[in-house]
């Protein structure tokens, strides 16, 4: 059984103070484990940011003006790469901290838990996982629960059925 990637690089930046908000490593172990056992290396980059900043992006990348809890940018191949070279960068996330709070209180979730599932959601995204029909969020949702119970973290589903 695969443990997690071979090489994995998971920059974290931290556009607010830092008070309160996970560290990199528990960013890390958390995309380690949505990684495990689907990709070999990975790099990819994680910003934890502000209101403000969450909203200018998510209107900006996707037409809706409101800061969203996470947003996925998939990397793409560069072209000119030769046949069978492996590219390991899976592209970035941003993660709003005064929406995770805010879901994380309204929702009555630890709120390392609530990162730690929006983590895992994010990568789930980066390697092209969707829920835009009820099969596909269903079969993602399962997968969710799957890697946040091997971490030890409840089903984040299970006060919505």
């Amino acid at each position: 059984m695969t443990r997690g990637p071979v090489r994995l690089d998971v920059a974290v930046s931290y556009a607010l103070p830092r008070t309160g908000l996970p560290s990199a490593v528990s960013f890390r172990k958390w995309v380690a484990a949505a990684l495990k056992s689907r990709i070999r290396e990975a790099d990819l980059a994680i910003r934890v940011v502000d209101a403000k900043e969450g909203q200018s992006l998510n209107r900006h990348y996707r037409g809706k003006d409101y800061a969203t809890n996470v947003l996925s940018f998939p990397a793409d191949m560069p072209e000119g790469l030769p046949k069978g070279v492996k590219f390991p960068l899976l592209g970035d996330l941003v993660i709003c901290a005064p929406v995770v709070a805010r879901e994380a209180d309204e929702q009555g979730k630890a709120l390392n838990a609530h990162y730690a599932h929006l983590t895992v959601h994010g990568v789930l995204h980066l390697l092209g996982w969707d829920h835009e029909d009820d099969k596909e969020a269903d079969a993602m949702e399962q997968l969710e629960r799957d890697i946040l119970a091997e971490l030890g973290i409840a089903d984040p589903y299970a006060g919505e059925r």
